[in-house]
């Protein structure tokens, strides 16, 4: 089979062509210039292009570079913008890989006539019980699995997506690396969106759209000015840190409400949700008739648990928690499964206590 694999110039791309490689595939590489500038994180570091194209030399395979700028900008980067100013706080990863690999460079691919497209996600795909139908479960090791960021994944994509280190462990894959291509060195973990400068989202968002900058009140529950905030793309759900407000007591961003330009905080307790609503819901397995119950995941490092899902009209859906959960922030992802199995997923519209 010809695979093309979507590559970083990092270890996990790099296991994942050697992989395929190995098994006898038709392999070649591809980077994506995503942004004008340099970055920090393993998705496009400074030097990516150069490591990817090196790493595909040491492989004996082709490298091609794809300048995806635009592509990027439009579906990533003005979602993750409006977002931002809106108060909320989405999820760039997500979008990056439904939009950008697996639409955008899947067209290509398929124009070059390559087969398939890998890429060094912890993921597994296999067959659902019929043995015809791919269907996306959680890696072996869960402690990296990355099936949250794949929710959004076109469902008509999964038959030409292959995930080579699924069932790996991350240290078994840098073991491999260091004996098989000792030259590839670990890229170091970053935690922000790879188009992020260190001046963080908030200046960020401040910079390029004008909104989500401006000062205004940081109140507590009871509607009582306790300090002023330096615009709500700064914040989000659940922090702690970095308020600038002196009390007594231990408190939280509980709400972020960027009509009125405010900053509601409250202790621990009120960060307990019991229900939140799910917009631009995809569905990775033939949607089920609902009410459900799945293991929901509300962010990424998020252990999951139990929820309701239900139909909530004009698309949307309803989960109900029986146990409150913490910190449910809106434009996040809530992630749906059924064991090990990727129901779906959506992005959090509305939460309530």
């Amino acid at each position: 089979m010809r695979c093309l694999v979507a590559m970083s110039g990092g270890v996990d791309s790099a296991a994942a062509a050697l992989f395929l490689k190995d098994e006898g595939h038709d392999v070649g590489g591809v980077t994506l210039r995503l942004t004008d500038r340099p970055a920090s994180g393993p998705c496009c570091a400074p030097d990516g292009t150069t490591r990817a194209a090196a790493i595909a030399d040491a492989l004996g395979i082709p490298h091609y570079t794809l300048d995806a700028r635009e592509v990027f900008r439009q579906t990533v980067i003005a979602d993750f913008v409006n977002e931002y100013a809106r108060g909320r706080t989405p999820n760039p990863c997500v979008r990056c890989n439904r939009f950008v690999k697996f639409t955008w460079l899947m067209e290509r691919m398929v124009a070059w006539g390559y087969e398939a497209l890998a890429t060094g996600h912890y993921v597994r795909r296999e067959t659902d019980a019929s043995g015809n139908n791919p269907v996306l479960r959680r890696a072996t090791n869960r402690s990296k699995d990355q099936s949250y960021f794949l929710w959004d994944t076109p469902r008509s994509a999964l038959p030409r997506l292959l995930f080579p280190l699924g069932p790996y462990a991350k240290d078994e894959v840098k073991k491999l690396l260091r004996r098989r291509l000792p030259s590839v060195s670990p890229l170091p973990e970053n935690q922000d969106a790879c188009f992020i400068t260190a001046a963080g989202p908030g200046e960020y968002v401040r910079t390029r759209r004008g909104e989500g900058g401006e000062d205004g009140p940081i109140n507590n529950e009871a509607g009582e000015i306790l300090g002023v905030h330096r615009g709500v793309a700064h914040y989000t759900v659940g922090q702690r840190r970095g308020l600038g407000v002196a009390s007594s007591k231990r408190l939280y961003v509980k709400k972020i409400d960027a009509v009125t330009n405010t900053i509601v905080l409250g202790e621990e307790a009120a960060l307990q949700t019991l229900t939140a609503t799910v917009v631009n819901v995809n569905w990775l397995v033939c949607p089920p008739a609902l009410p459900i119950r799945a293991d929901v995941k509300v962010r990424y490092r998020d252990a999951g648990g139990p929820a309701y899902l239900d139909e909530g009209g004009d698309g949307r859906i309803v989960l109900s928690f029986p146990t409150p959960r913490r910190a449910v922030a809106p434009g996040q992802s809530a992630v749906f499964y059924d064991d090990d199995l990727l129901l779906g997923g959506g992005v959090i519209d509305e939460v309530y206590d």
